[in-house]
This record gives C-alpha cells, sequence and structure tokens, in this order.
C-alpha cells in the first residue's frame, strides 16, 4: 500500500524507523495531501514489502578512488536497519521510491544473486578480486535469515575460492557463513 504525504513529507508514527520522513521523490512529480482531520498517532506503522529485482548482472563495478574496492555484490536494494546516515538512500529514488521511509520498507530483493554471481564467476570475462558484499546496504538485514540470500553468495564465493569482504551494520549473523570461506580465501570485514 502507497502512503501519502503531506506537503511532501510523511511523518513516522511511534520514531520504529530509521528515518523521520518520507520525502517526496525528486523524480516523482505527484504530490497526495491527507485529509484535515487526519491524525497521525492513528495511522498503523509502515509494514515492510518485499519487491522482485530482476536484475541481469549482481557484480556491480566502481572506479572511485574514495572506495576501498572495485567489484561488489549488493543482493538487497533498500535497508531495514534504515541507518538515517546511509549514503545509499538517494539510491531508491531511481526506482521511484522516496530516499526516507521507502528505502527501509520497500526491499528490492534479488532472488537469483547466487546464480547469477555463479555465472558472473564462471564467465572467461572475470578477473579474480576481492568481492565486497554489500557495498551499498547491509548484507545481513533481518530478512537475510529467511531468504539467506548473503549465505548463498558467500557459498558461491568460497566455491570459487574468490576473496570477499563483508560490510557490516553492527550484525554478527554472518559468523556461520564465514567457516566455509577461511580455508578456502581471505575474508575480511569491517562495520561502519
Amino acid at each position: 500500500m502507497l502512503k501519502t504525504t503531506v506537503n511532501g513529507v510523511f511523518s513516522s508514527p511511534g520514531g520504529s524507523r530509521g528515518a523521520a520522513s518520507n520525502p517526496s521523490n525528486r523524480f516523482e512529480h505527484i504530490s497526495l495531501e491527507r485529509d484535515a482531520d487526519w491524525n497521525p498517532e492513528e495511522d498503523p506503522l509502515p509494514r515492510t514489502q518485499f519487491l522482485r529485482d530482476r536484475t541481469r548482472t549482481i557484480i556491480t563495478y566502481n572506479d572511485s578512488p574514495d572506495v576501498g574496492f572495485e567489484a561488489s555484490v549488493n543482493p538487497y536494494r533498500g535497508c531495514e536497519h534504515g541507518c538515517i546516515y546511509c549514503y545509499a538512500r538517494p539510491f531508491h529514488e531511481y526506482f521511484g521510491f522516496s530516499s526516507g521511509l521507502d528505502f527501509e520498507t520497500r526491499i528490492m530483493v534479488k532472488e537469483d544473486a547466487s546464480k547469477l554471481l555463479r555465472e558472473e564467476l564462471s564467465s572467461p570475462k572475470w578477473k579474480p578480486q576481492v568481492i565486497a558484499m554489500s557495498g551499498v546496504t547491509d548484507c545481513y538485514q533481518p530478512v537475510e535469515r529467511r531468504l539467506k540470500l548473503t549465505r548463498g553468495c558467500l557459498e558461491v564465493l568460497s566455491e570459487f575460492r574468490n576473496p570477499v569482504a563483508t560490510i557490516k551494520v553492527g550484525c554478527q549473523r554472518g559468523r556461520s557463513a564465514r567457516f566455509p570461506l577461511a580455508p578456502a580465501g581471505p575474508l575480511a570485514e569491517s562495520s561502519p
């Protein structure tokens, strides 16, 4: 269900999310207004929606001297952790979502992440290099417990003996997935 905005801003009831508002998307020119008798205290908390991301490739490349890696894999777009400082928020606007609550409640899921990764690592074009897991959003989001997309990608990287670095937002759920990588290749972890 789409949330409406008041003058382009939706205030989060109860403060259960990282974003305090849901600003209008700078690429969309539609704005809905609340009724005059609207009471934000009566609004239900926004529920998280998981949307299929039908991407055709999984390894993303960058050539920025400010980033410590050139290749990364992101099984998710958007993040339920909702860290207000997250630099990935504006990217959600390219999909027609807001960088506020939409970033935290509309998570795009790459269900074929491990299959796509296996295909790309099998390609003769692939030059082995460190792959950063989730250089954009946290690969250990709450839904990872159920979907295990990050775990599947780590298993593929282990199978190919490809070095990997994970970026976490204070979660420790990846520990069990790390052990198969130890004998096969290097693993680096970083937390903001």
